[in-house]
């Protein structure tokens, strides 16, 4: 890292001096402020500043505003608040005023490097997407295509904020954490072996990702019980496809996706559900990402089961042939290679993040 100027506004001296030393150990520069209106003359005063960290609770102004007026008047600067409330309205709220990430108190070193990290690439993709976009008359005869590669850069943070999504979920149920990766390399395995278009397979690995972000509007009690879900827990539970494709849909970029997250939960044989759909009714993402779903449900351990092989998952879904998963994709599925599974797991696991994985898919 080049001493990325990182911006720490707390109230509480102790808690900001902490974070300090933090992003320093780092290798980040990290000045510490404790109001929203001293952050925003730093801002004013050093224009280098590439992110913001900041409470929510702030004396004065809340971190909220301090967020709008940074999106409002620094459009470059990335901000990631802060809080120590796990709240579902705040988290919506935070990613629709423009923040990229929300972290819950108390902080763990892993997330927050994790989370800064994706926040300063962030700004920099930004402050080159304003650069080219306030000189764009006079780059075009001479730059077309460093116009080209600054619309790649935009779609890479795209899918940064993407992963921040789905990080967001990740903070809510982690029984099921890394599931959201390994399920996206696995459909997207799958789709390539049926020769799909890079648009769609790009489409069909952020559908994946993003499939179970409407959780996030699931209450804790339900989400997160370890037994069977009562006849009207698992009405609230199966309401997640119609929440999570109602918050997709609205994001441009995801327009598409959006059926994937909305039809996931749809089979074959028109037993699904939201809608009963069936056959060619189902979007074809939606059809092979049930397969890709099924296949990491049986190989993961849950609290109430340990996880079954490979093998056994892979007989599974050959006995479903035709009810709860499309044919055809079953077959593409049987022919390939069984231990292409066993290492996409061991692969993702170990590093690959979401964005690297949408990007990957189109390659």
């Amino acid at each position: 890292m080049d001493h990325d100027e990182i911006l720490v506004v707390d109230a509480d001296r102790e808690s900001r001096e902490q974070l300090q030393k933090a992003l320093q150990s780092a290798n980040y520069f990290a000045e510490c402020v404790e109001t929203a209106s001293a952050a925003l003359d730093y801002l004013t005063a050093r224009p280098d500043c590439r992110l913001v960290v900041s409470e929510i609770e702030l004396p004065e102004t809340c971190g909220l505003t301090l967020l709008d007026t940074i999106c409002r008047d620094h459009p470059e600067v990335a901000v990631i608040l802060l809080s120590s409330q796990r709240d579902v309205h705040l988290t919506a709220s935070v990613f629709r005023r423009g923040a990229t990430d929300l972290l819950l108190k108390p902080l763990h070193r892993r997330d927050l490097f994790r989370a800064v990290d994706r926040a300063v690439e962030h700004s920099r993709l930004r402050r080159q997407t304003l650069i080219y976009r306030q000189n764009l008359e006079d780059l075009i005869a001479t730059r077309t295509a460093k116009l080209r590669a600054t619309m790649t850069d935009l779609e890479r943070s795209y899918d940064i904020t993407l992963e921040a999504m789905g990080d967001a979920l990740d903070l809510r149920d982690e029984e099921t954490e890394g599931h959201s990766k390994r399920v996206t390399a696995y459909t997207i395995a799958l789709a390539r072996a049926m020769h799909l278009s890079p648009h769609e397979l790009k489409t069909i690995a952020r559908g994946a990702f993003l499939h179970d972000l409407g959780k996030i509007a699931i209450p804790d009690a339900i989400l997160l019980k370890p037994a069977r879900l009562t006849p009207e827990e698992t009405i609230i539970m199966r309401s997640h496809c119609d929440s999570g494709y109602a918050m997709v849909r609205k994001i441009p970029f995801l327009s598409e996706a959006a059926e994937i997250v909305y039809s996931h939960q749809e089979s074959f044989d028109g037993s699904g559900y939201p809608r009963g759909l069936c056959g060619e009714e189902i979007p074809l993402g939606a059809r092979i990402f049930a397969i890709a779903d099924t296949l990491d449900a049986i190989t993961s351990d849950r609290p109430y089961r340990k996880g079954r092989s490979f093998p056994q998952a892979i007989a599974e879904i050959a006995r479903c042939r035709g009810t709860q998963f499309d044919p055809e994709i079953v077959d593409v599925f049987l022919a390939m290679p069984q231990e292409t599974w066993s290492s996409l797991r061991a692969e993702v696991d170990r590093h690959s993040h979401a964005g690297e994985l949408v990007r990957a898919a189109a390659a």
